[in-house]
């Protein structure tokens, strides 16, 4: 998982099995962030709406959450946020630069703290190139 900021360079990263929900490792990517702040919003996909999350966020972090609704739900928000929603791509154009590194691709770890040490590695490098 993964969260980026308005020009999608990385601001926290974190590897985690394929199991659980993304929405139960939202907390902890929060707290793997490299800088001290933490973002006024994020936004995220239809996989993040929830209102557990939403108020969860906005208590501990305040931090406003901005996904799609659902389709079999009631909409909770009249729609000024997701205009917002448009700027996604930057996340997943952070998600293809971390996939021009072959180690990231393919991986060739067994251990999951050396995975992770090359990923920090990869976004160490995307942030040196966009300074």
């Amino acid at each position: 998982m993964a969260i980026a900021d308005r020009s999608g360079l990385p601001i926290a990263v974190r590897i985690e099995s394929a199991s659980p929900h993304e929405v139960k490792l939202v907390d902890q990517t929060i707290d793997a962030r490299f800088i001290e702040a933490t973002p006024d919003k994020l936004i995220g996909d239809k996989a993040y709406d929830s209102n557990q999350l939403d108020d969860h966020l906005v208590l501990k972090y305040a931090i406003v959450m901005i996904a799609p609704n659902h389709v079999n739900r009631r909409k909770t928000e009249d729609g000024r946020f997701l205009r917002r929603y448009k700027r996604r791509w930057k996340i997943e154009r952070l998600f293809a630069w971390l996939q021009n590194f072959r180690r990231l691709v393919v991986r060739y770890e067994y251990h999951d703290a050396n995975f992770l040490g090359f990923l920090h590695l990869g976004c160490i490098v995307i942030l040196l190139r966009h300074l």
